[in-house]
This record gives C-alpha cells, sequence and structure tokens, in this order.
C-alpha cells in the first residue's frame, strides 16, 4: 500500500502532460512497470506487462481499481493538493506541489513521506523523506 501511495501521484503529473505510456523505474535504473493511459482510464502494469490496477477519471480526480476492476480508494484534487482516500472514504495521505514544481507526500497524519521533482526533460524522479532517490518515471 505505501508504494502504491507514492507511486499514485505520478498517474497525476502524468496525466497533466498529456503522456499516454510512462514507465517506472527503480534507483537503479531498472524498469519495475508502466503506466498506459486510454482515454480517461489509465492502466497500471507491472514489470512483465500483467495488468495490476487501473485508475479512472471523475471530475475531481481519479477513482482506483485493483485487477479485478474492485474500486480500492479514490484520489481528489483541490487546487495544489491532491488527497487520497481508501475504499471507505477514510482519508489515507495526500499531495502538495510548491511554486517550484516539487510535490511532497505525506501520510494521514500530516507527516511526510516523500517527494517528486519533475526535470526539463520530463523525467519525474522520487524521493524518500529523507531526500534520497529512490526510483523514476518517465
Amino acid at each position: 500500500m505505501k508504494k502504491l501511495l507514492l507511486i499514485i501521484f505520478i498517474i497525476f503529473l502524468t496525466a497533466d502532460l498529456g503522456l499516454s505510456d510512462t514507465n517506472s523505474y527503480d534507483m537503479y535504473g531498472q524498469k519495475t512497470g508502466a503506466f498506459r493511459q486510454n482515454g480517461s482510464t489509465i492502466n497500471q502494469y507491472d514489470k512483465y506487462g500483467a495488468k495490476t490496477g487501473s485508475f479512472k477519471q471523475t471530475q475531481s480526480g481519479y477513482n482506483a481499481y485493483d485487477r479485478y476492476g474492485q474500486k480500492t480508494g479514490s484520489y481528489r484534487t483541490t487546487g495544489s493538493t491532491t488527497t487520497q482516500y481508501d475504499k471507505y472514504g477514510a482519508k489515507v495521505g495526500s499531495y502538495k506541489t510548491d511554486s517550484n514544481g516539487v510535490t511532497t507526500s505525506y501520510d494521514k497524519y500530516g507527516q511526510k513521506t516523500g517527494s517528486f521533482k519533475k526535470d526539463s526533460s520530463g523525467r519525474i524522479t522520487e524521493y524518500d523523506k529523507y531526500g534520497r532517490k529512490i526510483g523514476s518515471y518517465k
């Protein structure tokens, strides 16, 4: 669940960029998965190409589903903040983007869990709460 928390904001970033395909990589540059956008739906795949979930756009954000189509949560964006909820509507975490384009992730208690930075090439680098690189998306 924690890793999903860290990846999920990438969906919003790639959707905003209008990218149809986004690959995820670990800290060593090895591919770990992919996101493929098809209209208002973004499908998530593991490194072997097996579908692991999907995200469907709504008026206020996205709903998340597992590989079987069961709803697992939702994501609602207001201004520069995206809030994640579980399938019962309880807040799980949030993501806030500052004026420099750096997005910081927080848990449900408001404690920082990591951050994301996008460079001029469109690559998004993911860092843990201590600032150590743990992955990237392009």
